[in-house]
């Protein structure tokens, strides 16, 4: 079985995805670009990026139902895997940095391909954020960061089934779990203000190199010691029961055959009566 993903990315997914990124790019790194004045003033922007986070994630699955990729099969698989991301948050709630969800992100978008993966992980988060009560000014960034994971897992150049697919879901479930905390500090650490660690806080109009420098060190400081046990779970997840979800997902794609087109039969044209069957004379 090749790599090939059950539901390809369409280039109007493509584009409505990529204004997902470079909005997220900016929500997260805008710390290391803009003045002081300007850090002060749009500190509670949270909610404007969540309202259009959410209409962009709607324009990506409008893209897909318009590219004819979006059907009740997908819809009732995409509802399946943020059921089962959310259950598994709600397990944990990220105790100790545990945080089992992204495991079954990584395997639907391995599976079902990027644009499902990107929304799935978006959706797998807001429901465990909706059974926990953990809806804040956070989600809209959990939900980018989340999404990209299930994205990245579709884009994964290696080959389905065997060993090498197993240990590089299982190096990208590493390296995500990690990621995932670095990038999340970001929508709150320019606002700790005197709260943050000498040396580790953000200094509006600072230069890049130095805003860089003290956030490093307050990734170190503070969050690897959370952010590692999230990757070393994912990635153990991945060797011992990846295998087996990796066909579950795979066996259920196969019988919901996503992507085969529905062929109606030809009207027949012979479907006059035979011959041999003629109409009784009415009666007189």
């Amino acid at each position: 079985m090749t790599g090939r993903r059950v539901i390809p990315l369409r280039w109007p997914a493509v584009v409505a995805v990529s204004v997902v990124g470079i909005v997220g790019l900016v929500a997260f790194t805008w710390p290391f670009f803009v003045t002081g004045d300007f850090a002060r003033d749009h500190g509670n922007d949270a909610p404007w990026l969540f309202a259009v986070l959410l209409g962009l994630l709607a324009v990506v699955c409008l893209a897909e139902v318009t590219a004819g990729r979006l059907d009740a099969k997908t819809i009732a698989v995409l509802g399946v895997a943020a059921a089962a991301g959310g259950g598994l948050r709600l397990l944990s709630a990220g105790t100790a940095g545990l945080e089992p969800m992204f495991f079954v992100v990584i395997v639907a978008g391995r599976v079902l391909g990027p644009g499902v993966g990107f929304v799935s992980g978006a959706l797998a988060v807001t429901t465990g954020a909706l059974l926990t009560g953990g809806v804040g000014p956070w989600l809209p960034f959990q939900m980018i960061c989340a999404g990209g994971i299930g994205l990245g897992a579709g884009l994964l150049p290696v080959r389905a089934g065997g060993r090498a697919e197993r240990w590089v879901l299982a190096a990208y479930a590493l390296v995500t779990g990690l990621a995932f905390g670095l990038f999340m500090n970001l929508w709150f650490w320019p606002f700790l203000g005197t709260n943050a660690p000498s040396g580790m806080g953000f200094v509006p109009g600072a230069p890049l190199s130095e805003n860089l420098a003290n956030y490093g060190l307050f990734y170190l400081a503070t969050s690897l010691g959370w952010d590692l046990p999230r990757g070393v779970l994912n990635a153990v997840l991945v060797l011992l029961a990846g295998p087996a979800l990796l066909r579950v997902f795979r066996r259920g794609a196969r019988r919901a055959a996503f992507g085969v087109p529905v062929v109606f039969d030809a009207p027949r044209s012979d479907l006059s009566a035979p011959a041999s069957l003629t109409p009784a004379e009415p009666r007189r």
